[in-house]
């Protein structure tokens, strides 16, 4: 049968834009269907514009620590309008880059929304396409419980377009999007409340890092409770919105961010026309080519509920294009080691085995942390400390894990993945010079183990 296409991408995300503009570039005939925005959600509500916010919120701090190096720099005044204003040209200028990239590439772009009809047919606004290939990448959405009230809360999606800062706001939830927008709305100025109905929030997460991060959003002004879990949400009168908690205590606030995890976003997908087993989570069952159930339809990224972070969907992305239409240059995607950032204030950076992993794996561990006060900090008030960690295999003398809370803990961690990666052990990082004087050099520094 001759087809349309080669291959037909549903959504223009990370790892669909990936998998189209390379499957182009390798001589394939093939569609990208977007019914939203380009770029998918870590360009358009996630990880580009939280960044930008989260260094919005860092000059606060910024402000107040320059007058120990001297500068008096009056009383700043923060507007939300402008922020979101230069936010919104930037995602913009990025969303033409997509475009760019795609209609540079070959692919066929179609605006709207792509529904599948059978195993080789989408259907886009009526008009039906066929292709020997249709790949899934629609990526996820935001959750909230089946809470009363739920109506007048708001979630990721919403947060980088509300009409003002709101003067208060509690974030709920315990994973690293409530962690990063308490945070944002902390640093920003608003009375944050970070609720999270667990023991501790970051589960998974190493314990040194989550206590540590706890510690220092203390010092930054932030409420933070445990074992809080929300009943009801009532608008009052006057706008603002009382929180029933389920221990019978109240809270008032402005606004109510939910940040409770996200499921594989699916809907009128036409999924029931086809042979796509669905797991208990709704996630697309796919085996190790992301291919599903029905041989003609594959899947990626945050839709088969694997590591959801964008380098994840990139690599698979690329895996899918060479695997189809470059096998000479196929690689399977490497799912050990993989860098994650918290852009919490301060940020989170960790790669590798949690203490608490490598010792659920058998692993007999030394344990090596430091904890100090970073340099930029010594002629200011600013009481934030530094956290580093390592985690090191007793027998083997390999690196494990490293794990850091603090100023560009992500940048810094970038580079010790690549470390990781090939397998540096404990005597390298220790015959590695640092560069004097940096938080970084710590890594290479640290001597003793401590005592567990």
């Amino acid at each position: 049968m001759a087809y349309d296409f080669d291959l037909f991408v549903i959504g223009a995300g990370s790892g669909g834009v990936r998998a189209a503009r390379f499957a182009a570039g390798f001589g394939a005939r093939v569609a990208v269907v977007e019914s939203r925005y380009l770029g998918g959600t870590c360009v358009n509500v996630g990880c580009v514009p939280k960044k930008l916010l989260v260094y919005g919120a860092h000059f606060a701090d910024d402000f107040d620590n320059a007058k120990g190096f001297g500068w008096n720099v009056g009383q700043p005044e923060f507007n939300w309008a402008t922020l979101i204003g230069n936010k919104d040209k930037e995602i913009q200028r990025l969303n033409g880059i997509y475009r760019k990239l795609l209609v540079d590439s070959g692919v066929t772009l179609l605006e709207g929304h792509g529904r599948i009809t059978g195993p080789h047919t989408v259907q886009v606004d009526g008009t039906s396409y066929t292709a020997e290939r249709i790949l899934i990448a629609t990526g996820g959405w935001p959750q909230v419980p089946d809470v009363p009230g739920r109506e007048n809360a708001i979630t990721s999606n919403e947060a980088f377009h509300l009409a003002e800062l709101p003067k208060r706001i509690i974030v709920v939830g315990g994973g690293y999007i409530a962690v990063e927008f308490a945070s944002i709305f902390n640093g920003l100025g608003a009375q944050t409340t970070l609720a999270y109905r667990g023991e501790l929030f970051l589960r998974g997460f190493d314990g040194g890092v989550r206590k540590h991060l706890h510690e220092e959003l203390l010092k930054h002004g932030m409420d933070v409770r445990f074992n809080c879990d929300i009943s009801r949400i009532d608008k009052q009168p006057d706008g603002s919105l009382k929180v029933s908690l389920k221990d019978g205590g109240t809270l008032d606030t402005d606004c109510v961010f939910y940040a409770t995890g996200r499921r594989p976003m699916l809907d009128n997908l036409g999924l029931e026309t086809v042979d796509v087993k669905l797991d208990k989570q709704g996630y697309i069952q796919v085996d190790e080519h992301y291919q599903s159930s029905e041989p003609s339809i594959l899947a990626l990224g945050d839709v088969i509920g694997g590591v959801q972070l964008t380098p994840v969907a990139l690599a698979e992305g690329m895996a899918v294009a060479r695997r189809l239409f470059k096998p000479e240059q196929f690689r399977p995607v490497d799912y050990n080691h993989i860098p994650t950032a918290v852009f919490s204030l301060p940020n989170i950076g960790t790669v590798g085995l949690t203490e608490e992993q490598a010792i659920e794996e058998g692993y007999s561990v030394q344990v090596f942390e430091s904890r100090f006060r970073p340099m930029k900090l010594t002629l200011t008030d600013d009481q934030e400390r530094t956290f580093m960690k390592l985690i090191v295999d007793s027998a083997s003398d390999r690196v494990l894990g490293c794990h850091m809370v603090g100023p560009d803990a992500g940048e810094i961690v970038q580079s010790l993945a690549v470390a990781l990666k090939a397998g540096a052990t404990k005597q390298v990082f220790d015959d590695t010079l640092g560069v004097h004087p940096t938080a970084a050099e710590e890594f290479v520094t640290m001597r003793s183990p401590v005592a567990r």
